[in-house]
C-alpha cells in the first residue's frame, strides 16, 4: 500500500504511541532507540555542516568560535532540558501505569514550560553572554566571531528548547520514529542554509548560527502538528495549557536535578575550555574538531541514555518491576561495548579524521594528543550515562546530580587548576577527562548494584 508524504511525517490523524512494557525487553529497547540513534547521527551531521562548512569556507578563528561554543549553550539551556527530562520521565510514568487524566495534565504543563523556560533562556543568554566570553579567556582574535554567534543563537534559542521539550513528550508516548523524521528534514534544510548563508552569501559564523536557528524551527513546527493533529488523549491542545501545581512540581522533582547537573557541570567544562583557550586558537580549533568525531562515538551512549529512562518510567509504572532491571542491565551492557569498538578506532584513526576538519598541523596536533588519551576510555563514559539514565528513569535523579557535581564539576575544576600550576602542558587538561569518568561510573555502578530501586520505587507508587 502506498505512504503518503503526510503519514510519512506523522501529520495524519492518528497515534503512533508505542507500550514498551511488552514484548522482548532486548527487541523493544533496541526498535525503541534504533530511531533515537539514527536520529543522533543526523543531528551530529547537523553539528558537523556547521563545522565543515566554516572549516572549509572561513578561517581558523571563527572555526574556534563555533567548535568551542558547545559547553557555554550547555550552561545555559542544559538547565531547561534537564528539566523537560523530568517531564518525559512523569509523562511515561502515567502512560504506563494508562492514568489518561494525569497523562493529559503532564503533557500541557511541560509544554507550557517549555514556552516559559524558551524566554527566560533568550533573556539569560543575550546578557551573560560577553561576560562569560571574558571570564573564559577567549583569544582577541578570535571574541568577535563568538560574539556574533551566540548573539544569534541565543536570539532564537527558544527554537532549540521548544524542540527537545517536543521530542521529550513524543519519546515519552513511545513514539521515537516521528521525531526521526522531523530532524532529517531540518538537517537537510541546515546543511543547505549553511552553503547558501557561508559559502555563498559569506556571512561568516553569523550565517552558520542563522542557518542553525531558522532549520530547527523547522523541525519544532513539524513536532507541534503533528501532536495537535492526535486524536486520542495524547493530543496537544493549546487550550489546555497551563502549569499544574502537581503536576509542575513532580517534573521539577525529577528533572531539576538533571537541569541543575547540566549548567554546573557546564560551569566545570567552561573552567577547563579557559584553560585550553590559554593556549590559543590552535588548542581551541584542535579541541572542537575532536569534539565532532567524538560525537559520533558518543551517539550508542545517548540514544540508550535517553531510551532507558522511558524503558524504565513506563515499566515500573505498569509495575514490571523486574522487566524494568533487567532492561537497564542490557542497556548498560549494550553501550559500553559499542562505545569502547568505536573509541578503539578513534583512537588509531584520529589524526585522519580530525584532518577533515582543521587543515593546520598545530590544531591537528593538538586533537591528536587529546584523542589519543581520552578514546580507550569511552567505556566509561558510557556506564556513567546509562547508569543515570536508569537512576532518573526510576525517579532518582538527585543521585546522579550528586555525583556528576562532585566528580565533572568539583574535582575536573581543582585538578586542572592545581595540575597546570605543577606541569603546565597541554595533555595534562586532557587527562581530567577520563580520571572523572572513573569516578562517576565506580559510584553509579555501586549504588546501582546495591540498591533495590524497584522496591523503593513501589513503596512511592
Amino acid at each position: 500500500m502506498k505512504v503518503s508524504w503526510k503519514e510519512r511525517l506523522g501529520l495524519q490523524k492518528r497515534s503512533t504511541t508505542v507500550n514498551l512494557t511488552e514484548g522482548p525487553i532486548a527487541k523493544s529497547i533496541l526498535m525503541f532507540a534504533l530511531p533515537l540513534l539514527v536520529g543522533q547521527i543526523l543531528q551530529q551531521f547537523y553539528n558537523l555542516a556547521d563545522a565543515w562548512v566554516i572549516g572549509n569556507f572561513a578561517d581558523n578563528n571563527a572555526f574556534a568560535a563555533v567548535s568551542s561554543a558547545g559547553s557555554m549553550i550547555f550552561l545555559i539551556v542544559g538547565l531547561f532540558n534537564g528539566i523537560a527530562m523530568g517531564g518525559g520521565v512523569i509523562i511515561s510514568k502515567y502512560f504506563g501505569a494508562k492514568e489518561e487524566k494525569n497523562v493529559i495534565r503532564a503533557i500541557h504543563t511541560d509544554f507550557f514550560f517549555g514556552l516559559v523556560a524558551s524566554a527566560l533562556a533568550t533573556i539569560v543568554g543575550l546578557i551573560t553572554v560577553p561576560h562569560i566570553l571574558e571570564l573564559m579567556n577567549t583569544p582577541a582574535e578570535v571574541l568577535p566571531n563568538s560574539l556574533s554567534y551566540f548573539r544569534i543563537y541565543f536570539a532564537g534559542v527558544s527554537t532549540i528548547i521548544m524542540y527537545n521539550i517536543c521530542m521529550g513528550i513524543m519519546r515519552a508516548l513511545g513514539d521515537s520514529v516521528r521525531p526521526l523524521y522531523y530532524l532529517l528534514v531540518s538537517t537537510i534544510t541546515n546543511v543547505v542554509l549553511d552553503l547558501l548563508f557561508v559559502a555563498a552569501f559569506d556571512w561568516g559564523v553569523a550565517g552558520a548560527a542563522t542557518a542553525t536557528v531558522i532549520a530547527q524551527g523547522l523541525s519544532v513546527v513539524l513536532c507541534i502538528v503533528r501532536m495537535c493533529r492526535l486524536t486520542d488523549y495524547t493530543r496537544l491542545d493549546f487550550r489546555q495549557l497551563r502549569f499544574d501545581k502537581e503536576i509542575m512540581g513532580e517534573i521539577l522533582k525529577q528533572g531539576l536535578p538533571s537541569g541543575i547537573q547540566n549548567s554546573v557541570t557546564s560551569i566545570g567544562n567552561l573552567t577547563v575550555q579557559a584553560n585550553i583557550n590559554s593556549f590559543g586558537a590552535f588548542a581551541m580549533a584542535g579541541m572542537g574538531a575532536f569534539t565532532k568525531i567524538e560525537g559520533f562515538a558518543f551517539l550508542p551512549i545517548t540514544c540508550m541514555s535517553m531510551s532507558l529512562p522511558t524503558f524504565i518510567s513506563q515499566n515500573l509504572g505498569a509495575k514490571q518491576y523486574g522487566r524494568a532491571k533487567k532492561g537497564a542491565a542490557f542497556g548498560i551492557t549494550f553501550s559500553v561495548i559499542v562505545a569502547e569498538i568505536l573509541g578503539v578506532l578513534i583512537y588509531f584513526n584520529g589524526p585522519a579524521l580530525l584532518r577533515i576538519f582543521v587543515e593546520t598541523e598545530e590544531s591537528v596536533l593538538y586533537g591528536t594528543t587529546h584523542t589519543r588519551i581520552l578514546a580507550l576510555f569511552f567505556f566509561l563514559l558510557a556506564l556513567t550515562h546509562c547508569c543515570a539514565g536508569v537512576l532518573r528513569g526510576c525517579g532518582k535523579a538527585f543521585i546522579p546530580m550528586i555525583t556528576m557535581l562532585s566528580f565533572w564539576c568539583g574535582v575536573r575544576v581543582v585538578y586542572v587548576t592545581l595540575i597546570l600550576k605543577v606541569i603546565p602542558e597541554f595533555r595534562m587538561i586532557s587527562w581530567a577527562y577520563p580520571l572523572t569518568w572513573t569516578l562517576s561510573s565506580v559510584v553509579l555502578l555501586t549504588i546501582l548494584l546495591r540498591m533495590d530501586w524497584t522496591k523503593a520505587f513501589q513503596k512511592k507508587a
